[in-house]
């Protein structure tokens, strides 16, 4: 995008309350992403995937002030096969919302909640605990078994949430 139409984004979402923008981008295009994001003080949220590590979001953190990240718990649990928690204890300040969904270690795939290795319940308590100011959004991304519907394995979703949080 050119700058004229990336200040626009930025113009537009903070008219219409935004609190912080997310997008899917190369490290490379975050320190000239991170310039707007100051420009602006507006929070840009990175997403990364299974294949991007806590020392990239720690680069994509020192090119701006308002560089952020839009934490995936899944992808990191499962490409870095390490659990999240210190990545996020130690960065909390720069998470602009978590992405929550299960996954198996070693790239493996996503399952229903409580079957994989992400620790949703360790992070659910921490955000509650810690009363940090971001969001846990559910991604729906397992497969739904052929004896269930897509509601049926929401409801389970949202209630093993909830009981992570009951504890």
């Amino acid at each position: 995008m050119a700058d004229d139409e990336v200040d626009y984004c930025f113009q537009l979402s903070k008219a219409l309350g935004a609190t912080a923008l997310s997008t899917e981008i190369s490290i490379e295009d975050t320190k000239r992403m991170g310039q707007f994001a100051d420009k602006h003080k507006m929070p840009i949220g990175y997403h990364g995937h299974a294949t991007t590590s806590a020392a990239d979001f720690e680069t994509v953190l020192s090119y701006a002030k308002y560089n952020a990240v839009n934490f995936d718990l899944g992808h990191f649990t499962a490409g870095q096969n390490q659990s999240a928690v210190p990545f996020i204890k130690k960065n909390y300040a720069r998470i602009t919302h978590v992405h929550v969904k299960d996954r198996k270690l070693n790239n493996g795939p996503n399952v229903p909640f409580g079957q994989g290795d992400t620790p949703i319940k360790e992070t659910l308590q921490l955000m509650r605990d810690n009363k940090w100011p971001f969001q846990a959004i559910v991604e729906f991304e397992y497969p739904v078994p052929a004896d269930s519907d897509l509601n049926t394995e929401l409801a389970k979703t949202m209630q093993y949430c909830k009981e992570c949080l009951l504890a």
